[in-house]
């Protein structure tokens, strides 16, 4: 099989997708942004052909530079990874004939407003929700379904460019900075109290093959909005285990059905709360922030062969053991500036040095990045452990324990 894996080099794990798609045999070119002397010493030698584009989300350049590859040997399939690049791949693979996700199935992943109407009427619970870019309709939403509300990109990912809002007036002061009324559309939806989390899957011909829950402390909102927080997300090796996880995995079945996803990775975000259990969202590929690699490190397995042996071969290779949790804490500088050091890690090492993964430290006189910026901005540690309790406290203690400062 010849697969097209669209922009290997950004993000960093990026090239795992490609050495995955090589390790279990498949021939593969790909299309990305930067040229071929800029892929690093791997990229290379496991592609046939690359051909650069000034964008891969320009379709008639990612259409073009497919013919190319085409030209030189036969494709039998386009791959994305990244939020931004599926709608725009999967409507070239469409117009090439190519097996993969489809236009609509990528449609209804990526605009938010639509995807929650579509598992409505499927019978999937999820919080009220409109998209558009009218302020009046938008208010008379608000007014409709009550406050707070939460506003955020039509075709946003993660917590990126996301506004709680209390009131109608906060709401109406908002708009018109969000572009409404001068062409910009937003997704607007009930506020769902609760806590929050993830389950992401693997399927193949829409059944499901592997499967990870995770859990976020705090709430991905406040985590991208408070400094004093050094937020976490953990993956349980207890989801064949505890009941609760049934009624999430059967909610990620519907959701799967519902929206025709066939051979491909899923990232779905929920809540449970007062409500009881409600659907965020879901992305039509794996989640961001390299959770994969807790899941591998969790598990015991190499997940990017995984998903290339899904789409190669129809089929898996390797059992998820769920012998550790594993999980991220990030470590907020101070202040904005630049790094001028670390204070806390001898106390971590000497405390939890068999049970870390990695860690990620900026050098001193590295500029700080924003706090909404995301978990993996700055500082981070990811740890695991047979316990998911004992490796909460663990996680809790090295955002206690760890400063960075800043200045």
């Amino acid at each position: 099989m010849h697969v097209v894996f669209v922009e290997p080099r950004f993000p960093g794990n990026q090239k795992d997708f490609v050495r995955g798609l090589h390790e279990v045999g498949a021939e593969v070119s790909a299309v990305g942004e930067a040229p071929l002397d800029a892929l690093g010493p791997d990229l290379p030698r496991w592609l046939t052909c690359y051909e650069q584009v000034r964008s891969v989300c320009d379709e008639s350049a990612l259409a073009q530079a497919l013919q190319e590859i085409h030209r030189h040997r036969p494709v039998d399939r386009l791959e994305a990874t990244v939020e931004a690049h599926i709608l725009p791949v999967a409507r070239v693979r469409e117009a090439a004939g190519l097996a993969g996700t489809s236009v609509k199935t990528a449609h209804l992943c990526r605009d938010k407003p639509a995807m929650k109407e579509a598992l409505r009427e499927a019978g999937v619970a999820t919080a009220q929700s409109m998209g558009g870019g009218d302020a009046d309709e938008i208010l008379r939403f608000g007014s409709r379904v009550g406050y707070p509300l939460i506003v955020k990109p039509r075709a946003g990912a993660g917590a990126s460019g996301t506004y709680r809002v209390d009131s109608e007036a906060e709401l109406a002061a908002l708009l018109p900075r969000l572009g409404v009324g001068h062409g910009a559309e937003v997704a607007v939806e009930e506020f769902v109290e609760g806590h929050e989390a993830f389950y992401d899957t693997l399927s193949i011909g829409g059944v499901i093959v592997h499967d990870f829950m995770t859990h976020y402390y705090p709430n991905v909102l406040e985590a991208m909005r408070t400094r004093e927080v050094s937020p976490q997300f953990i993956t349980t090796n207890r989801i064949d285990a505890a009941a609760p996880y049934a009624e999430v995995r059967e909610l990620g079945k519907k959701v799967i059905d519902a929206l025709e996803i066939g051979t491909s990775a899923t990232h779905m975000e929920w809540f449970f709360g007062e409500k009881g259990l409600k659907f965020s969202e879901i992305g039509c590929r794996p989640p961001g922030v390299r959770a994969w690699d807790l899941y591998a490190a969790a598990n015991e397995m190499d997940l990017y062969r995984e998903w290339a042996a899904c789409i190669v071969h129809g089929r898996t290779a390797q059992e998820a053991t769920r012998r550790y949790s594993a999980g991220i804490v990030t470590l907020r500088p101070e202040r904005d500036g630049r790094i001028t050091g670390y204070e806390g890690l001898e106390k971590v090492e000497s405390r939890f040095g068999e049970w870390i993964i990695d860690v990620h430290l900026p050098s001193p006189g590295t500029p700080t990045q924003p706090v909404e910026a995301g978990y993996m901005a700055n500082a981070w540690l990811r740890l695991r452990h047979p316990d998911y309790d004992e490796l909460r406290g663990m996680l809790d203690a090295v955002g206690r324990w760890v400063r960075v400062r800043a200045a």
